[in-house]
């Protein structure tokens, strides 16, 4: 296990390598992922596939396991017939199954520094119907603050390096999510969805990165699940606004149909342009939806060299 300081430095000193998809890697593998809970469903019915998702990144290269809890809400759980309890149970063990694929990593002779992070995903992934990437729920930051608070205090006593707090779609749940995790202990990044220079609910990113830049909680802002052409303008912006490392993982550059709840259009990502993303700014550097391990370790290869 690694200090939460430790990934500060990390940055503060070099890049770091984040994993890829964890959807798709444990599709690939052969998990039916058609529910409302995503890959979350796989917490209850079978955890052991989850920490052997994290390995595959480990092994790929990565430095941080981002954890199966994007989607894995009170609600959305109790949806379910999941009480409050065992949901809680649930967010819990997202960040120990990152853990465990740490240990398997350090037991096969992985000895670089590992990182666990808590995933926290926008509102709208509880609604399950695409709308993370729109924003603009009809819900008040206020109203937003209380959704999240409760989930990001089970994950921050289970102790993970870092909560992920991404593919937000709203400066306005931004702002709710700055708030929720204030006086946590833990350390937070901000990544929003963007599209064309803008958050999925259109407001300037200039407006969005400029909530996180006097946050002490916020060790890194930027962008995930975006398209890669929206990277390097988006990691420029952050650097000029916030003076923050910036975090990116795009997508594959493929296109998610909500209503068909199916990828369409034609792969975009390489690893080739990872070295302009660090050139620009960028610290902490992955793949989304759609880029899996093989990728992961060509991004690990264009960083290390």
């Amino acid at each position: 296990m690694t200090s939460t300081n430790s990934l500060a430095a990390a940055l503060a000193a070099g890049t770091v390598v984040l994993d890829g998809g964890l959807a798709n890697q444990l599709e690939s593998a052969g998990h039916d992922l058609s529910d409302e809970l995503w890959s979350a469903r796989l917490l209850a019915d079978r955890p052991e596939a989850i920490a052997e998702a994290h390995l595959a990144y480990y092994e790929a290269g990565a430095d941080v396991a981002i954890t199966s809890s994007y989607q894995a809400t009170f609600e959305g759980f109790a949806k379910r017939g999941i009480g409050h309890d065992r949901a809680a149970e649930l967010l819990s063990l997202s960040v120990e199954l990152g853990r465990e694929a740490t240990r398997r990593a350090r037991a096969e002779g992985i000895v670089r520094p590992l990182w666990v992070a808590a995933s926290a995903g926008p509102y709208g992934a509880m609604l399950a119907d695409g709308s993370e990437y729109r924003g603009r729920y009809g819900l008040s930051v206020d109203e937003l603050e209380r959704f999240h608070r409760p989930r990001l205090e089970v994950l921050a006593a289970a102790s993970p390096d870092v909560l992920a707090l991404e593919t937000v779609p709203d400066a306005d749940e931004a702002a709710a999510l700055l708030r929720a995790v204030r006086g946590l202990g833990v350390p937070a990044w901000l990544s929003y969805s963007v599209a064309d220079g803008r958050t999925r609910a259109g407001q300037p990113l200039e407006e969005a990165f400029a909530l996180a830049a006097g946050a002490d909680e916020v060790i890194a802002v930027g962008v995930n699940c975006c398209a890669p052409k929206d990277v390097r303008g988006a990691v420029e912006t952050a650097v000029r606004v916030t003076g923050k490392p910036v975090v990116v993982y795009p997508n594959s550059g493929e296109t998610w149909d909500a209503a068909a709840r199916a990828w369409d259009g034609p792969a975009s990502f390489t690893p080739d342009e990872v070295a302009g993303w660090r050139a620009s700014g960028a610290r902490l550097i992955g793949g989304c939806c759609r880029v899996g391990p093989e990728a992961v370790a060509g991004i690990a290869r264009a960083l290390r060299g």
